[in-house]
Formats: structure tokens, sequence, C-alpha cells
């Protein structure tokens, strides 16, 4: 079994101290802001971010589009039911009146059927007078 040792403070110190140069070697090696290869970085980022830009504007676009169509369908929807609705009615018009003309001629009949009876002075009901 292998024995554990402690660090003391001293390793610890320049431990610490080791790997702060070398964090600070990897900042003093990093490519000054004119080197070609982070201005060529930098024209790739933006290049990507001018396409992304653009292929929102093109939804977003797209998108207006289609709320515009969907809403004209909405509208071209909405006026034939109001059409076929004024349709139905002005039919249930119609049959109503026809019931209603059915009927007046029904009942126009049965008066003359009743008026006829009565000049014949045909079959009347027990106690029934004509004045």
């Amino acid at each position: 079994m292998a024995i554990y040792r402690e660090k003391d403070i001293f390793e610890r110190r320049n431990a610490a101290s080791d790997a702060k140069k070398a964090l600070l070697e990897r900042f003093k090696q990093r490519p000054a802001e004119d080197d070609p290869r982070v201005l060529a970085r930098k024209a790739e980022r933006e290049a990507i971010l001018a396409a992304r830009a653009e292929r929102e504007a093109e939804k977003a676009r797209l998108k207006q589009e289609k709320l515009a169509r969907e809403a004209a369908e909405r509208a071209e929807a909405e006026r034939i039911a109001a059409e076929q609705a004024r349709i139905r009615e002005a039919e249930e018009a119609e049959r109503i009146a026809a019931e209603l003309a059915l009927e007046a001629e029904r009942k126009a009949k049965r008066d003359a059927r009743y008026a006829a009876r009565k000049a014949r002075g045909g079959r009347m009901p027990p106690g029934f007078t004509v004045r």
C-alpha cells in the first residue's frame, strides 16, 4: 500500500506560482489583434453573423407572408360562410312563406267546406242553430 504524503506549504506555493507563470505565458503567446489569423477568424465570425441575420430576416418575411395568406384565407372562408348563411336564411324564409301559404290555402278550403255545409243545411251538431 502506498503511503500518502501531504504537500507542505512551500510545495503548494511553488505549484501556484508555476501555474500563474504558465497562465501568463499562454496569455503572452496569444496572437495580436493585427495578426492575419485573428483577422481571418474575425472576418469569418462576421460573415457567419451576417448570414444568420439574413436567414432570420428571410424567416421573418416568410412568416409574415404566411400570416397574411392565412388571414386572407380566413377572411374568404368567413365571407363564404356568411354568404351560405344568408342563402340558408333566404331558403328558410321561402320555405316558411310557402308553408304559411299552403296552410292559408288549406284553411280557406276548410272554411269553404264548412260554409257549403252550413248553406245546404247539412249535418249539424245537435243543439246548433243557424242565425
